[in-house]
């Protein structure tokens, strides 16, 4: 097991905090968020020190219906541009993520010196690494930083995961992540898996990171132990917003993180001006029993959602049905 980098009060210069609130919010609302909206928090990202800004997918629009969809499930180039310009000498960078399979990366990722886009993020699961890696090495070509985010690995054997890992240290990619998709993770886990993650990435000259969900309401707890042993990329949303359970708050882990140059007055003044008012007009995000249950029995979080957009409150029962599916 790794043993601790740094103390509670530690300055860690390593560490690069992402705002996923546009991305992985996005789920909830399917991306239809307004333009003063994104500016603001973009501007509050700024303010508040954030590193990398994620402001949604790079959908294929001949797989998704743009008509059903907010613009940021497409993060076309001049949709970006039109709230950030050239972002020049904001110390805040642009990333989206690409899913394997849904996008058409080679037209729709045009080079980084014609976009305002830093970074692309592939999002893969473990039998599709082949096409991640194809798309790692053209985002690194065209000039753009890269992660790559392994989901759903609470559902992956230790052997498979070790060795995708490996397969994946040997591509361009910058930073691999750590991805609890279902919740299901508990501090402990983390700490065990994110060491594995670190030792193999490390090996190879690359950076780990840890992007948590919230369904045992452990995503911050989750992201500091991840931290704590050395992941130096920390995804959180502003105010936990995201799919079901949502993520680690950003309010949460910029109080924890001893660095001067993060702020959260600025996010605090963000979640008053805007949050609030978008959990007001019915937008619904956060821990719920139900997303406890699928947590605690490491299952996707869909059935929970159904359970809560029905408002079913028989949750015995619900987690007898779990149960029963799962085992």
């Amino acid at each position: 097991m790794r043993e601790q980098v740094g103390t509670l009060v530690s300055f860690r210069p390593d560490i690069k905090v992402m705002d996923c609130t546009l991305r992985d919010g996005g789920l909830v609302n399917n991306f239809y968020f307004s333009d003063d909206f994104v500016r603001s928090l973009y501007i509050a990202n700024i303010k508040a020190g954030v590193d990398y800004m994620e402001f949604g997918y790079k959908a294929s629009g001949e797989i998704f219906d743009e008509t059903k969809f907010g613009k940021w499930k497409f993060c076309k180039d001049e949709d970006i541009r039109a709230i950030v310009g050239d972002n020049k000498d904001t110390g805040l960078k642009i990333s989206v993520m690409a899913d394997v399979g849904r996008t058409d990366f080679r037209k729709d990722i045009i080079p980084k010196s014609e976009s305002p886009i830093d970074m692309i993020r592939i999002a893969t699961y473990v039998n599709t690494i082949p096409a991640a890696i194809e798309m790692i090495e053209d985002a690194h070509s065209k000039g753009y930083e890269t992660t790559v985010n392994i989901m759903a690995v609470s559902k992956v054997n230790s052997d498979d995961l070790k060795n995708s890992l490996e397969i994946l240290a040997q591509s361009s990619v910058d930073v691999i992540y750590l991805v609890d998709s279902f919740g299901a993770y508990y501090p402990e886990q983390i700490r065990r898996i994110a060491s594995q993650y670190l030792e193999i990435a490390q090996k190879a000259g690359k950076k780990a990171g840890i992007h948590a969900h919230n369904n045992q309401q452990l995503a911050f707890a989750n992201t500091i132990e991840a931290l704590t042993i050395g992941c130096s990329y920390l995804d959180c949303t502003v105010s936990g917003m995201g799919r079901g359970a949502g993520n680690c708050f950003t309010e949460s882990l910029l109080a924890f993180l001893r660095n001067p140059k993060y702020n959260l007055v600025p996010v605090m003044n963000f979640v008053e001006q805007h949050m609030l008012p978008l959990k007001a007009s019915g937008v619904v995000w956060g821990y719920d029993i139900p997303y406890l249950l699928t947590g605690i029995l490491n299952a996707h979080p869909s059935s929970a959602i159904r359970c809560i957009k029905e408002q079913r409150t028989d949750y015995s029962r619900f987690y007898h049905e779990l149960f029963d599916n799962v085992l």
